[in-house]
């Protein structure tokens, strides 16, 4: 990228929902001229981003989900990786935030877990330095695309919610773009505050994972694993042999491990009760959402008109960030 390269920070958010990302957004050290601002209300964030993606005037786009905060130097670092060639993408985690509950901080430590996160536990941690990745690393609520490189692939696929990322970036990258995670890249973000609010997130993420597989095939065969153990515990009677409860009882003493070792390395003895229950808690509402979503996709039956966007342009290019939002 050139000298004075602009970014279009789009934000989706349901009609009448608070924005808590904007305060951040004034203490960027990024030329204020250079940065247009677009509040994209509605009901269906895929199609709210690419929305607002075709109106956008920035060479580049930054996703940020409402309640992403960012740090002062976020957009200078962003900017400075797409000098690189064939780089279309740039991303880092969603960590978070330590004045969360302790709850909310144990989910945190679930998810940036090998058990809990396997090979996208890297969205919810900073480690490393910048590297070359793929989907699994990135996540929407924290990524810069070029905007050329967007509009060219056609844009977020809108039959996902969520998961529409995962497909888009799959697509971005089988064109020989390059994709960059920088652990730097870190916003923080709020974990669900009940354990029926997180099994509903995961039983969401797994549908979604389930609806790209029926559009996109087959991306990972580690995917299922949720599924299958699932499955498995619905067969009763293989539970009553002996042999046949073997898995489950690995199953059992790996949770029980990882939620002791876990909760040590992150210095909150008191996460280790918790996570005896959030890791089968993940893993099944993942599991199951994936069913869901092979089994009777969304897309199958949503024939309705379109949902409803608003775009609301809170800042316009060679504009200063404006005193109220």
């Amino acid at each position: 990228m050139d000298d004075g390269t602009t970014v279009s920070i789009i934000i989706p958010v349901k009609p009448g929902g608070r924005v808590t990302a904007l305060e951040r957004l004034r203490l960027l050290d990024y030329p204020p001229e250079q940065v247009e601002l677009t509040i994209t209300e509605g009901c269906w964030p895929s199609r709210q981003r690419n929305e607002a993606a075709g109106g956008a005037a920035g060479k580049l786009l930054l996703f940020l989900d409402d309640d992403a905060l960012l740090t002062p130097g976020h957009l200078n670092r962003v900017v400075a990786h797409f000098t690189g060639p064939r780089i279309a993408v740039v991303g880092g985690p969603s960590l978070t935030p330590p004045g969360d509950s302790p709850f909310q901080r144990t989910l945190g430590i679930a998810l940036a877990s090998w058990l809990g996160g396997g090979g996208a536990r890297n969205r919810y941690r900073a480690t490393g330095g910048p590297r070359e990745t793929g989907e699994r690393e990135l996540i929407l609520c924290n990524l810069a695309y070029r905007r050329d490189v967007f509009l060219s692939l056609g844009g977020l696929d809108e039959r996902l919610y969520p998961n529409e990322e995962n497909e888009l970036l799959d697509r971005t990258g089988r064109q020989g773009w390059r994709l960059i995670h920088d652990p730097a890249l870190a916003v923080c973000r709020s974990q669900r505050p009940t354990y029926r609010a997180f099994a509903r997130q995961f039983f969401g993420y797994g549908r979604g994972r389930g609806e790209q597989t029926r559009i996109a095939g087959v991306r990972g065969v580690a995917d299922f694993i949720p599924s299958l153990f699932l499955l498995y515990l619905c067969c009763a009677a293989l539970l009553r042999h002996p042999l046949g409860a073997l898995p489950l009882a690995c199953y059992g003493a790996v949770v029980v491990g990882f939620s002791l070792v876990e909760a040590l390395r992150a210095g909150l003895p008191s996460a280790g009760f918790r996570l005896l229950a959030i890791y089968p808690i993940l893993h099944f509402s993942y599991g199951a959402g994936l069913i869901r979503g092979l089994m009777a996709p969304r897309f199958l039956r949503d024939h309705g008109k379109a949902p409803v966007v608003t775009l609301r342009r809170v800042k316009p290019l060679g504009a200063p960030w404006p005193e109220t939002f």
